[in-house]
């Protein structure tokens, strides 16, 4: 009842924008030849500036959003493609600890990162976050996503080469794969440029379909506008190979994936000739 009660109150505040990390205007070299096969080559990628959400969209951020729309809440729906029948039991099970009872999150998990949405649910978030807040909002590119990890790196991750339990949100023991989940978005320690759980916690959408990368340098890329895999990055709470957790690993995802693992954080476009 207290939890029902205190959430009412937090969903009738004004809608606050989240908080941003600005990333500057300039160049990048995105990939890494010494990376996965799908990361290389490396190449040069120039970029417009632009924000970019300093958390992952939190359980709370979006109720807010399925109070006012209607917007279906995350839970297990049609499953995806990728689920097969052998496998659909163990998906819901896993599922069970992050769906929502109503159009509440789950009793303790207002700031974990929203996941079980669909790349279509993030898309529908930002545009009413662009109409509340009247800037525009939306998910990054994949370019724009591994610019921002990058900003201040010191090695294959945002604070040098090695990975522990202290840094992320990830499965350092695949016998816990049960008992874990989600964490509140800031747990951890910030990239150097001031993003959180960038590695670690949930995976995030980006807006491309996946592609190989081009050879030349590039501008603003965006991926093709169609294709059957999407794009997630950064490594998720139930990873236990932490190989999967580093800035230029590329996760393809089938376009109609939803999952306990995938959440979301938001670009927010500047001005042309902002830095």
């Amino acid at each position: 009842m207290l939890h029902s009660i205190l959430l009412t109150l937090a969903l009738a505040a004004p809608t606050e924008p989240p908080p941003m990390v600005r990333v500057p205007p300039g160049e990048f070299l995105m990939g890494d030849n010494a990376g996965d096969e799908d990361a290389r080559p490396a190449h040069p990628v120039t970029l417009a500036a632009y924000d970019i959400g300093a958390c992952e969209v939190t359980n709370e951020d979006y109720a807010r959003f399925v109070k006012d729309t209607g917007h279906r809440a995350p839970g297990v729906y049609a499953l995806p493609s990728a689920v097969t029948p052998e496998r659909a039991d163990a998906f819901r099970k896993l599922s069970a600890k992050f769906s929502w009872p109503g159009n509440t999150p789950p009793a303790g998990m207002e700031k974990h990162p929203v996941v079980l949405v669909a790349i279509e649910d993030a898309v529908a978030y930002a545009a009413w976050l662009s109409k509340e807040t009247g800037a525009t909002y939306r998910l990054p590119t994949e370019a724009e996503w591994e610019k921002a990890a990058r900003m201040g790196a010191m090695g294959k991750r945002p604070w040098g080469d090695d990975i522990d339990p202290s840094r992320a949100n990830y499965l350092a023991r695949a016998e816990d794969k049960e008992t874990s989940a989600t964490k509140p978005v800031g747990s951890y320690p910030p990239t150097p440029a001031g993003l959180y759980d960038i590695i670690g916690n949930a995976w995030e959408w980006v807006s491309d379909y996946y592609a190989p990368y081009p050879k030349d340098a590039t501008s603003d890329p965006k991926g093709p506008a169609t294709g059957a895999q999407r794009i997630v990055r950064g490594g998720a709470w139930l990873d236990s190979d932490v190989a999967l957790l580093v800035l230029s690993h590329r996760h393809e995802a089938p376009a109609d994936i939803y999952s306990y693992s995938i959440g979301f954080r938001l670009v927010r476009e500047v001005k042309p000739g902002t830095k």
